[in-house]
């Protein structure tokens, strides 16, 4: 897994470790293996910051060992939860991961994991290089449990064969016994090594008054167990009639192949999502000032560090090159295999790989704080969160339990007064045949191989119910610069006043463009050959930015005298510019003073290469397609009769986008959002599925359901297609998996369906669901272009 480094703002650094509140000495732990996790700088491995206005605040992401069901989860949820300081709780009994946000200032995560650790179950940072090589055993104990119960089947098969063939009379007492005795002895081992895991959840259940599948199982398997025990050892007897050794081992068996393909299923689909993300270097090379290197771990990577990438080396930090130029591949974070040309000064993403040539570059960025940080929090928060629909089959998992437990009693009570071994073998094909994992698993199986699928092609999730979303999405609304533009622009008129030169309005723009990370500001930054000095620099997003220029009385350029007043770059508006004056086709941005206009930059900006086609196969999928921008009326215009939308509007201030997206949902309608700079984040948030793309600033990247990390708008046809072929297989689940249990229950309660067959039944149930779900990890690329 991936390391990252621990650096922690101020405000964490000197919190004390011992800071929780007293109420929390229920769930105090002697146990000293936890009290590493409490140091603040171990945090930032496992967990992103979410400090507000009320003080630091983490969400951790844990791998949990020991979950087997939605009820496991449910049951951590409370254990956790019950945790004074801790906030909320999401734990995904799919993929055995949990969120949990909680306040250092309240509780610290010793505390917590000694709580999580007295319910019965184990945790460890979702990234510790450790919690790979846990899943890895795991799975390789559950392939040796499955292996000594499927050799046993077999063996107790064979000696049950008779049997089926012959009658007692037949066989003989002796033959007949000698048969049960070796079935006896040959499911001693599935009942203790196999089973082991079955019983064991159901003893923690019972210590701690809670219900889970693993109980009916459990139940299940000892009552079989015990009554053909009882059989072989007194023939004669009431349950001498018949022993189930085969049946008991039989559904073992399936019991044990449902999990064990879940567990590589699992496996497969998080492998998918995080590969190559744990390939970053463990040491980098330091330069230090005198020009010297030294090799240090990258946990101690600091912002400001010089460091030495060698060729076919990866960037372990974000920076920017010191020294160049060279290539570099983002195929990684990107999935584009082209080689990018870097030379000084220009930026470089943790993760990418230098290709050319030996070069230095300096840390901007560590850890979460990363693009390659951002991503992996976006995936460990994708994989703990809960679909409303999965959310809600969670909830009846309870007491679906609790009434099977009473179905398999009441099947048992009217049975036995005419046949006892009949009643208690009835009651065990209803406590094996009505788990409700197939339930369970309908809807998070497929979206997490959904989930996988995306990352695989470069489209990271955020939100698992996105994708239920996305799919009942009928607007789509683009924002246009950077989204449906280019993101690259360049300036292609300057018109200044007569006291100023075109160069020196541009170091004048330049110098405020410099603090916004809109698009059109940043290709002014990186057109101007310098910046000035500037203080009470102030953004209004969608508007622009003011500020002042520092030292204005002994500052000039060209015939234009600096003076005091305040400098703003941005919309005709915010300058306070009459519109009348300009050329309004094209995109222009304003540069003015107290004394009114001082320049206007018009700048050309070419579509996608996609974007058209994009918007063509959207609105034949039925979907209508707006677009929103603050860029000028007549800019949008020309804009929707290039692309063929007819629903476009311009000059729209964040604001104002909000309002038009409430104001669709207020008629019913669910809408999408694509943007990608700051002023979108409010819209990306208020919408029912946002999306934002690689080259999308982080704040807009923040609020997004969906990020493409290819920059290619026909990745959002892809993921619309795939989320509605989703919805489809989940329905599909869901109606196999009530189906069965309207089917089998009666069928067990009438004992018209022996121990064996219901295990078959249970296991083949969650088989299907699962194999279901794993078609949408090989749905192809170009498949996704047909009509569903």
């Amino acid at each position: 897994m991936l390391e990252v480094n621990p650096q922690l703002p101020d405000k964490h650094r000197n919190l004390p470790v011992n800071s929780c509140a007293e109420d929390n000495s229920t769930f105090k732990n002697s146990n000293s293996e936890f009290l590493a996790i409490d140091d603040p700088l171990e945090w930032p491995l496992f967990s992103t910051d979410l400090s507000d206005e009320k003080g630091p605040y983490w969400e951790s992401y844990m791998a949990i060992n020991g979950i087997y069901c939605a009820a496991c989860s449910l049951t951590i949820e409370s254990a956790l939860m019950a945790v004074p300081g801790v906030k909320q709780v999401e734990v995904s009994a799919t993929n055995k991961k949990a969120k949990i946000r909680w306040r250092p200032s309240e509780v610290l995560p010793s505390v917590w994991l000694a709580a999580l650790e007295k319910a019965g179950y184990q945790a460890l940072p979702h990234a510790d290089a450790s919690t790979e090589k846990i899943q890895k055993q795991e799975t390789r104990q559950a392939l040796w449990r499955w292996l000594v119960a499927g050799l046993c089947m077999m063996q107790v098969m064979m000696y049950a064969y008779p049997s089926y063939v012959n009658t007692r009379a037949e066989m003989g007492p002796g033959i007949e016994n000698i048969l049960r005795w070796a079935s006896w002895l040959l499911s001693i081992p599935v009942l203790i090594f196999s089973s082991g895991p079955f019983f064991k959840k159901a003893l923690q259940d019972l210590k701690h008054k809670r219900i889970s599948m693993d109980l009916p199982i459990t139940l299940g398997i000892l009552i079989t167990f015990i009554m053909s025990m009882v059989g072989t050892f007194e023939p004669d007897g009431i349950f001498g009639g018949e022993v189930y050794f085969d049946s008991l081992t039989m559904f073992v068996f399936f019991l044990l192949s449902g999990r064990l393909l879940e567990l590589k299923l699992r496996d497969r689909v998080f492998a998918d999502m995080s590969q190559h993300l744990h390939q970053l270097p463990v040491t980098v090379k330091r330069v230090a000032a005198n020009g010297q290197t030294e090799s240090i771990s990258s946990k101690r990577i600091r912002v400001g560090d010089v460091l030495l990438a060698m060729p076919n080396e990866l960037f372990a930090a974000d920076g920017v090159l010191a020294t160049g130029p060279t290539t570099v591949s983002e195929a990684m974070l990107t999935g584009e295999a082209d080689a990018i040309f870097k030379n000084t000064q220009d930026t470089i993403i943790s993760g990418s790989q230098n290709l050319s040539q030996e070069v230095q570059y300096r840390v901007t960025a560590v850890g979460q704080q990363t693009r390659l940080g951002q991503i992996m929090a976006l995936m460990a928060s994708a994989q703990t969160s809960k679909p409303s629909l999965s959310s809600k089959v969670d909830a009846i998992a309870k007491p679906f339990l609790i009434g099977v437990l009473l179905i398999a009693f009441l099947t048992a009570v009217y049975w036995w007064p005419t046949q006892p071994s009949h009643a208690l073998i009835a009651a065990v094909a209803v406590l094996i045949v009505t788990c409700p994992c197939a339930l369970s698993l309908a809807t998070p199986a497929a979206l997490l191989a959904s989930m996988g699928l995306l990352a695989r092609n470069a489209i990271l999730t955020k939100r698992l119910s996105a994708i239920e979303a996305l799919s009942k999405v009928d607007l789509i609304v683009f924002d246009k610069t950077g989204t449906l533009t280019d993101e690259k622009m360049v300036v292609s008129n300057i018109v200044v006043r007569q006291d100023l030169s075109q160069q020196d309005a541009l170091i004048l723009a330049a110098s405020l463009a410099k603090f916004s990370m809109h698009p059109v500001s940043q290709c002014l930054f990186k057109s101007s050959p310098s910046v000035l000095a500037v203080h009470s620099v102030q953004e209004i997003v969608g508007q622009g930015v003011k500020a002042f220029i520092q030292d204005a009385n002994h500052l000039a350029l060209g015939q234009y005298q600096l003076g005091t007043s305040e400098i703003r770059l941005g919309s005709a508006d915010f300058c306070n510019i009459h519109l009348d004056q300009h050329d309004t086709s094209k995109s222009q941005v304003f540069l003015s003073d107290a004394s009114g206009c001082l320049a206007s930059f018009t700048f050309q900006q070419t579509f996608r290469q996609d974007a058209k086609n994009t918007v063509q196969a959207l609105q034949h999928l039925g979907l209508e397609v707006a677009i929103l921008s603050g860029d000028q009326v007549s800019v949008i215009e020309q804009v929707s009769q290039e692309l063929g939308v007819a629903l476009a509007k311009g000059a729209c201030s964040p604001l104002d986008k909000l309002d038009f997206v409430r104001a669709q949902q207020a008629l019913g309608r669910k809408v999408a959002v694509i943007g990608d700079g700051m002023n979108d984040a409010p819209v990306l948030a208020a919408a029912d599925v946002s999306i934002s793309i690689g080259s999308a600033t982080p704040i807009a990247q923040s609020q997004a359901d969906f990020l493409l990390l290819h920059t290619q708008l026909f990745d959002l046809l892809r993921l619309i297609k795939l989320s509605k072929r989703t919805v489809k297989i989940v329905n599909q689940n869901l109606t196999w998996a009530i189906a069965y249990n309207l089917l089998f229950i009666p069928m067990a309660v009438m004992a018209y369906m022996p121990a064996w067959l219901a295990g078959l039944g249970m296991a083949t149930s969650s088989l299907l669901v699962i194999l279901n779900a794993a078609r949408l990890s090989t749905w192809s690329s170009p498949e996704a272009l047909k009509p569903i």
